[in-house]
């Protein structure tokens, strides 16, 4: 079914409930702990998805849920809510406000809606397929690059790529014009918002990359894998954003040296 009015204003007050969980403890206190899998994770991280849970289940009871920190609620509507209450925990540890809720509606494993919510200095894309994507109410649109050479490109660690993901992301580096490191979700808002013009990264969960697509796509970018296939539920956490859809050729091919 398309997205509704309701499906958009249900996202930003969901949004809006996790900034209000993640403010009262940035630079604060936010009770630091290791995930099993050594990422760090905060009070603040399970207290604002928690607060997201509750709205969805109150209102949504047959949508399922996919929780970075409590894991699937099963539905039966076909649908899905993605969310990702700080993307980006080293950044908000670090009292740098560069990371970002990260809310996706999912219609049979394909994202439909997405927002990226930035609660501290107050931004946020929109993105619902088919619309144009909204920064702070009014539209974002992508810029063009005419080259790969005048690319700026965004990671957020080489340290997260394998060995051969990083030697193809390493070719791909020594195309374009400059790299900046960090970011996490904040670089798609970028790209959505022409600042930036590609990001590149490996190892993504769906909640890192759901919401992402429709900000970018309604921005006039591009999202894909690896081998330019548009992401869904089944992907493998291969990203590729893309400001101008034209560079994604290029991209591909200089991510297509791994290993050689």
């Amino acid at each position: 079914m398309p997205v509704s009015k309701t499906d958009i204003a249900l996202a930003e007050r969901l949004a809006d409930a996790a900034g209000a969980a993640i403010r009262p403890r940035f630079r604060g206190s936010f009770g630091l702990e290791a995930k099993e899998d050594l990422s760090p994770v905060t009070l603040a991280d399970r207290e604002a998805e928690e607060a997201m849970r509750r709205l969805i289940v109150a209102e949504r009871p047959m949508d399922g849920i996919i929780g970075e920190e409590f894991g699937v609620r099963e539905g039966s509507s076909g649908r899905q809510w993605v969310l990702d209450p700080i993307d980006g925990t080293r950044a908000f540890i670090a009292g740098r406000p560069i990371f970002g809720t990260l809310i996706a509606l999912l219609e049979d494993g394909w994202p439909v809606l997405g927002v990226i919510d930035q609660c501290v200095i107050g931004e946020r894309w929109l993105g619902v397929a088919g619309r144009p994507t909204l920064f702070n109410g009014k539209p974002a649109e992508t810029r063009r690059c005419r080259e790969l050479k005048d690319a700026i490109l965004g990671t957020t660690s080489p340290a997260l790529f394998g060995d051969d993901q990083l030697h193809a992301f390493e070719h791909l580096d020594a195309a374009v014009m400059s790299t900046v490191l960090g970011g996490d979700c904040y670089n798609y808002g970028c790209v959505a918002s022409g600042w930036m013009d590609v990001v590149v990264e490996a190892g993504l969960k769906l909640h890192d990359f759901a919401a992402l697509v429709p900000v970018v796509e309604g921005a006039g970018g591009r999202m894909c894998d690896w081998q330019g296939d548009p992401l869904h539920a089944g992907s493998n956490g291969e990203v590729i954003a893309a400001g101008d859809p034209a560079r994604v050729e290029d991209i591909l091919e200089a991510l297509a040296c791994r290993g050689h």
